[in-house]
């Protein structure tokens, strides 16, 4: 298959004027003037890499701790359409039971794939978070950080956790993080961190902050809070919500701004509301209420988001974030927060060919996972 006559964005992440040749479901070629037996012409169009996911709950009526193949596999269905070609299903706060049942359901999926999103491993947000910033998480299974606990799923499911949450103030959690650490990403999460307890994290192996400034003490000029601690450590990456209700666009040109090309991974955090209509969900066991695509528990709290990687690229271009910018923070700094650089996150010869053409409106053309036409608008 030979993609032609479309701007790409390189493995550097600039625009450029080259052909894709695509053989099996790896790229196998990059430049001009390629041709083959199957061509397709998308003069005026850009070709970006596929979307990455890395904190996802559930959309279109499934969710992960639902603990169902059947439901995972809709998920896969669904977010290949919007462009999504890898992503990490990521459980709630729910009992040790109901974690369990969900990673063995979502192993049996990285076992034989369903069609569609590929399934790159689990983000696991809860039960180890504070009480205190539990947001529309179960306050009934919030536990304080277990290593040993966490270690025996880590192992009985294939290592297939690859990233976790933690609040860094609980007891347990040096332990917790220098072991954690060794294994997957450690993220800071529904934290009441001040900065200096944020900055003790990174230095035990904290490389990752969980949809930064929701769940976790504001930003304020004599206590910076984790938001500060983020803000000044460069070997930190933050997670951001960009539906235009978690945070302020002016908050999102701002955060962009400080941490850079590298250092912002855009996530959906999406609920299983998203893809339906307005009405009443749930989320972890609690009822949610969906109003104009907000979704808020009965007390107003948000209750994660209804919205897309696709969408919230096509928010932040509108929001004034540079392009390239907000693509990069939507491909390969989420694949690199999961050590899955090597394979997706960006257009380069060997990789797999996961891809979106966007026309000149940033609407989707075309999606290619894994080497086969997932999507075809044109």
């Amino acid at each position: 298959m030979i993609l032609k006559n479309a701007k790409i964005v390189d493995d550097s992440f600039h625009l450029c004027n080259a052909d894709l040749a695509l053989e099996g479901d790896k790229i196998s070629s990059i430049g001009p003037g390629l041709s083959g037996k199957e061509e397709y012409d998308f003069s005026g169009c850009v070709i970006v890499p596929g979307f990455v996911d890395i904190h996802i709950h559930g959309c279109v009526g499934a969710d992960t701790c639902d603990a169902d193949a059947d439901g995972l596999a809709k998920m896969c269905a669904k977010l290949v359409q919007e462009g999504v070609t890898s992503f990490c299903p990521t459980t709630m706060t729910v009992s040790h039971e109901g974690i369990a049942q969900a990673l063995e359901s979502v192993r049996e999926c990285m076992v034989h794939p369903p069609k569609g999103a590929a399934i790159a491993g689990v983000n696991m947000e809860g039960p180890y978070i504070s009480i205190h910033r539990k947001g529309a998480q179960a306050g009934e299974h919030v536990k304080n950080p277990d290593f040993t606990e966490f270690k025996n799923l880590y192992d009985t499911y294939g290592g297939i956790i690859k990233l976790v949450d933690i609040a860094p103030e609980c007891p347990g959690a040096e332990e917790f993080i220098r072991g954690a650490s060794r294994l997957c990403t450690v993220s800071i999460a529904h934290t009441t961190a001040d900065y200096a307890a944020a900055r003790h994290a990174f230095e035990l192996g904290v490389s990752h902050v969980t949809h930064l400034y929701n769940a976790m003490p504001g930003l304020t000029h004599r206590e910076p809070g984790v938001v500060g601690a983020v803000f000044d450590d460069g070997r930190v990456t933050a997670e951001i919500i960009c539906d235009g209700l978690h945070i302020d666009p002016a908050v999102l040109r701002i955060t962009f701004g400080i941490l850079g090309k590298d250092r912002v991974v855009v996530i959906s955090d999406s609920m299983r509301a998203a893809g339906q209509p307005d009405g009443v969900s749930d989320l972890g066991g609690q009822t949610v209420y969906v109003k104009n695509g907000a979704a808020r528990l009965e007390d107003g709290t948000l209750a994660g988001s209804t919205t897309n990687l696709h969408q919230e690229v096509k928010n932040l271009v509108g929001f004034g974030i540079p392009f390239l910018q907000a693509v990069q923070a939507a491909t390969l700094n989420p694949a690199r927060e999961i050590h899955e650089e090597d394979k997706i996150g960006s257009i380069k010869v060997g990789k797999y060919a996961d891809l979106v053409v966007l026309d000149s409106e940033l609407n989707i053309k075309m999606v290619v996972a894994r080497g086969k036409i997932a999507v075809d608008n044109r």
